[in-house]
């Protein structure tokens, strides 16, 4: 009998050896009765300071005869492994898939498992080549507008950090995971409590995933940008790409990305597909010294070699002059550095990545306030593309405030709370560069006041986040998508028969993992209609 054993601690100090007996110990029986124990999980939990410890989930199997006495509450039966799902008949058209990150990468290798070939279309390129033009914005402010850190095989995550770690309770969770494992990604991940991969290493298991789609027979087309959509009576007919082609098919997954607006726009201007103006948040990204984050999370202890380099999660609701907005930070990445998300000249913006053994000199985060369609509204935008060019808006002023090529407004998180520009925001990861100036000319006020409020909250949480080692660096305002492509039960357009709006472009995941479940769920949504 196997059995899932939750909730076991061990100090830094202590051996892994002592998982079996104290596993054994909650089930009642002695270590000799364990045939086997196997870690499941392991979490870092270093809410007391000084006195970090990691907390496992064991599979432990019980040896033949023996059986446990009554379980305690957070002891349970193994899971079963899940079930192999039956082919389907493939359709005479192959569904077309638009774009390659995560969620049409796995709506295509869902389809696959069913029986079913696709074709898939990127505007970018192929993320390995990808990773040079990534290479020259960062170097000299060269943007190539069809490959970046949007653009490209892969997605955005590919460049921006791989961080697999998601808020969303999903059964599918654990099969993204282990096929990132299977493509080639690190095996801790497998039980990490926040997973991570690394831009390192992530681009090779996206490659092993398109080869696998390719052996079974999808198509991979890269810089093939899709313009539009086509129509017939309300359902879906194919695509026309930017070279003027069509391609036909009955089934299309809108998967582009959060920064596909030349879509969006089309998709307003011509009222057949349904889209509306979504919330999302926008700030700035805080880079301090890893080792102030190391000392202030880790205490005494940060020095510890079994520790890692210390995240942070930060949260605050905050009343500004009666109304209340959250700030948050967002896309924690420890041992990092700060890059350009541009896709278009004149835009500046920014997100954060690590490498996969995270031993780069900064921390960075994004530290963001939720804006919502009145906010959209009081700087004169309206309609279904009102986020969308709010969220340009910001991103056009950022870009005059750095000077142009890149180079980003910064300043020291002391000096923008005060108003002043007068420290210089110093050493930095950030590629071009930083322009010193005062951010506080940026944002509404009202916007402005609730971050300031928030900082100083997260200060009293993480004393020394207010310090003259940590800068702000504008700014963070691709953090979700402004607009969302509505879809109903059957995870089609409301608009729509056909077109099936997925991942984080289209509204409806926000990172690797929760993307990648939305594309699986539309492959088996499809693979549903097809039985």
């Amino acid at each position: 009998m196997a059995y899932r054993v939750n909730n076991i601690g061990l100090w830094l100090d202590e051996p892994e050896e002592l998982l079996g007996q104290r596993a054994a110990e909650k089930l009642g029986v002695t270590r000799s009765d364990l045939s086997s124990v196997r870690v499941v999980r392991s979490v870092l939990d270093a809410r007391k300071k000084g006195s970090p410890r990691y907390i496992y989930t064991l599979e432990v199997e019980l040896a033949p005869g023996r059986k446990a006495p009554k379980l305690p509450p957070d002891v349970s039966e193994a899971p079963p492994p899940p079930e192999m799902l039956p082919r389907v008949k493939e359709p005479e058209k192959l569904p077309l898939i638009i774009g390659t990150g995560p969620a049409g990468l796995f709506c295509a290798l869902g389809l696959l498992e069913r029986g079913v070939r696709s074709i898939l279309l990127e505007r970018g390129r192929e993320v390995v080549t990808r990773r040079k033009d990534v290479a020259k914005l960062m170097r000299d402010g060269s943007l190539d507008p069809e490959s970046n850190m949007n653009f490209g095989e892969g997605g955005a995550g590919a460049y921006t950090d791989g961080k697999l770690s998601t808020r969303i309770n999903h059964p599918m969770v654990r099969k993204v995971i282990e096929a990132f494992a299977r493509y080639g990604a690190p095996d801790h991940i497998l039980i990490e409590g926040k997973p991570h991969i690394g831009s390192d290493l992530l681009p090779g298991a996206v490659a092993k995933l398109r080869d696998e789609l390719i052996a079974g027979g999808c198509q991979v087309h890269f810089e093939q940008r899709v313009d539009d959509l086509l129509y017939r009576d309300g359902h879906i007919a194919g695509v026309k790409m930017a070279d003027g082609r069509t391609l036909e098919s009955d089934r299309v997954i809108l998967a582009p990305g959060n920064s596909a607006r030349e879509l969006y726009e089309r998709f307003a201007a011509d009222g057949q597909v349904s889209v509306e103006a979504k919330p999302f948040a926008l700030g700035f990204r805080a880079e301090h010294p890893q080792s102030l984050i190391n000392g202030i999370q880790y205490g005494a202890a940060a020095k510890h070699s079994k520790l890692p380099p210390a995240d942070y999660k930060l949260a605050e609701n905050l009343d500004v002059d009666g109304e209340v907005r959250g700030v948050y930070s967002f896309c924690m990445c420890p041992g990092g550095i700060v890059v350009p998300t541009p896709t278009q000249d004149g835009l500046q913006c920014t997100n954060g990545m690590s490498n996969s053994r995270r031993n780069a000199k900064f921390a960075n985060a994004g530290i963001v306030v939720s804006v919502s369609v009145a906010d959209f509204e009081r700087e004169g935008f309206r309609g279904p593309l009102a986020g969308l060019e709010f969220q340009r808006h910001w991103e056009e002023k950022a870009y005059k405030l750095g000077g142009g090529r890149f180079y980003a407004p910064a300043q020291t998180i002391p000096d923008y709370l005060a108003g002043r520009v007068k420290k210089d925001p110093g050493d930095t990861s950030y590629r071009p560069g930083l322009a010193h100036t005062d951010l506080n000319q940026l944002f509404p006020e009202r916007l402005t006041q609730s971050l300031k409020a928030a900082l100083r909250t997260f200060d009293k949480k993480m004393r020394g986040f207010i310090s003259d080692e940590g800068k702000l660096i504008g700014i963070e305002s691709r953090t979700s998508s402004p607009v969302r492509i509505t879809r109903g039960n059957d995870l089609q357009s409301v608009s729509m028969r056909g077109l099936y709006p997925a991942g984080e472009g289209c509204g409806y995941a926000g990172g690797i993992v929760s993307s990648a479940i939305d594309g699986l769920r539309i492959a088996e949504q499809i693979a549903t209609e097809l039985t």
